[in-house]
C-alpha cells in the first residue's frame, strides 16, 4: 500500500488543494490535524479513499490527496483510518 505523498506534487494539484482549502474556509487547526496524521506516514489503498476529520474529509487516490471537503459532503472510495 502506498504512503500519502507530502513532497514533488504536481504543481497543479497543490494549487488546487490551496484553492479548496481558501474557498471552503478550512481552518488551521484542521490543518494541524491533518499534519499530525502525515507525520504518521498512513499508508492508503492505490485507488479511491478519503480520511474523515471532524471538520474536513480529505480525498485521495493513490499516494496523492486530491481534495478537501466541508463535513456533510460525500465522498468516494475507502474510508482509511
Amino acid at each position: 500500500m502506498p504512503k500519502v505523498r507530502r513532497q514533488n506534487l504536481p504543481p497543479a494539484l497543490f494549487q488546487h488543494l490551496l484553492d479548496r482549502i481558501h474557498s471552503r474556509k478550512i481552518p488551521a487547526a484542521q490543518l494541524e490535524v491533518l499534519a499530525s496524521w502525515l507525520d504518521a506516514q498512513p499508508e492508503v489503498p492505490d485507488g479511491q479513499w478519503y480520511k474523515r476529520f471532524s471538520g474536513m474529509t480529505i480525498c485521495g487516490e493513490g499516494e496523492l490527496i486530491k481534495t478537501f471537503l466541508l463535513p456533510g459532503q460525500p465522498a468516494k472510495g475507502e474510508r482509511v483510518s
